[in-house]
């Protein structure tokens, strides 16, 4: 996860508390604006949670990016979860995540099953 001084200059951002564990936000991305919300150590993984203010609008895939370059290094690898459907919890429809693990290299372990 980037730095906090990153974060605080990225076009469309405004941070509104933060500390060295996470913190809450802005953010304007094409168009919409909504809240920011963002772990640095939630269980061993790293999480920035987006919600449109607008309950009509769910973040598209190049929003989601953006938010990636915002929170993330270019080359860490950040994903979106799809967990089993008995375990869907949905407090909020247009609320979308992105997570990393902070000590595993997923797209490693993936290579190495692929040789």
């Amino acid at each position: 996860m980037r730095k906090l001084r990153f974060i605080r200059r990225a076009d469309g951002m405004r941070v509104e508390q933060a500390t060295i564990h996470g913190g809450t936000g802005e953010v304007e991305i094409s168009g919409w604006t909504g809240s920011v919300i963002w772990g640095a150590d939630e269980d061993g993984w790293e999480h920035v949670s987006v919600c449109p203010y607008n309950h009509d609008i769910t973040p598209s895939w190049d929003d989601m990016c953006r938010l990636k370059d915002i929170f993330f290094e270019d080359e860490e690898v950040v994903l979106q979860f799809h967990p089993r459907k008995s375990q869907y919890v949905n407090i909020m429809n247009n609320c979308l995540h992105l997570w990393r693990p902070k000590d595993v290299d997923l797209l490693s372990k993936l290579e190495a099953r692929a040789l």
